[in-house]
């Protein structure tokens, strides 16, 4: 292949009601199947609803906060030392922080069955929001598995 060929990243634009990057990345993850008319519609959709719920907060706010609330400072990986596999605590980039905070939400609300998927949605941020909710317990149980793993951290090097 020649050295001058051209990256093929796609660049992300900002969602347009919001002009967020991290909008577009939460209708990117919810998008199947390359809709992603209908990823902005549920999304919009739980926003209006998240917003009822929470009457007093701007759109944009829950979405932030919901996400800013559910991302692990650490998190476990596996590594093999002498025979053993070991839990090892390490700390999280900011980039992959937010990737994980986003995967959470949008696999939580998946999981909930018998309502569409904007009222799902809606009722994932609205928790995480408030700090409650299947996200943030997820982030707790990591935190949690890192704590009590940290005798190991040393192999961590």
């Amino acid at each position: 292949m020649p050295r001058n060929y051209k990256s093929t990243a796609v660049l992300q634009r900002p969602d347009p009601k919001f002009n967020s990057m991290l909008a577009t990345k939460i209708i990117n993850k919810i998008m199947l199947s390359g809709k992603k008319s209908v990823a902005q519609k549920v999304f919009y959709e739980a926003l209006d609803l998240a917003s009822k719920k929470l009457p007093d907060v701007e759109q944009e706010e829950i979405f932030t906060t919901a996400i800013e609330n559910a991302k692990p400072a650490v998190e476990v990986r596996s590594k093999r030392v002498g025979g053993a596999n070991y839990q090892i605590p390490r700390e999280v980039k900011r980039a992959r922080q937010q990737a994980l905070a986003i995967r959470w939400v949008i696999d939580n609300s998946r999981k909930k069955k018998g309502k569409p998927m904007c009222e799902r949605l809606a009722e994932e941020l609205v928790d995480a929001y408030n700090g409650t909710g299947a996200s943030v317990q997820w982030k707790e149980n990591v935190h949690k598995m890192a704590d009590a793993n940290k005798a190991y951290a040393h192999f961590g090097r």
